[in-house]
């Protein structure tokens, strides 16, 4: 159903891809936008058991566009350092793709922010008090969502991949 990576030597391992998911706070979702054009949306998220987790207004181009098709792509950009004199980037990304949903279970919802929380506001810096009353006194005006992966991939550039072989 997916393309493999055409150059495959770049490729990263599957736990070096998912350190990228666990090291990084935002990437870019990609869905389906008005008229078909696609919509980019620079977001923060969590990585936790194989999904991706975000949170987001309850309504807006990112809701309508999820709610016409929940196809969807996350990309993270771990790293980015443009070398001029040799015409290259160091880079290293990884990019996921799969199906996000709008989590309607109160259970899950909960969870989900929970997971969100432990992300962004961990209890080390801020109080469980604090974090539930945040999520009590936000939680009713926003979405919990969740991307389903169905593949995830990462790759570096050949001068990095060179250096590990």
């Amino acid at each position: 159903m997916f393309r493999s990576m055409r150059r495959h030597k770049q490729q990263l391992p599957m736990s070096e891809t998912e350190a990228i998911l666990q090291q990084n706070t935002s990437g870019v979702l990609s869905v389906i936008g008005d008229d078909g054009y696609p919509y980019g949306v620079p977001i923060s998220y969590a990585y936790k058991n194989d999904k991706l987790y975000f949170h987001s207004a309850l309504a807006g181009h990112k809701i309508d566009a999820l709610t016409a098709n929940d196809k969807a792509s996350f990309t993270v950009i771990d790293s980015d350092l443009v070398i001029p004199h040799k015409f290259t980037t160091l880079y290293r990304s990884a990019i996921a793709f799969g199906r996000v949903r709008i989590i309607t279970d109160k259970e899950e919802f909960m969870a989900a922010a929970h997971i969100l929380a432990d992300r962004y506001a961990p209890e080390s810096l801020v109080t469980m008090d604090r974090r539930e009353q945040e999520i009590a006194t936000g939680g009713p005006s926003m979405h919990m969502l969740v991307m389903d992966i169905e593949q995830l991939t990462g790759k570096e550039c050949i001068e990095l991949t060179r250096l590990r072989s």
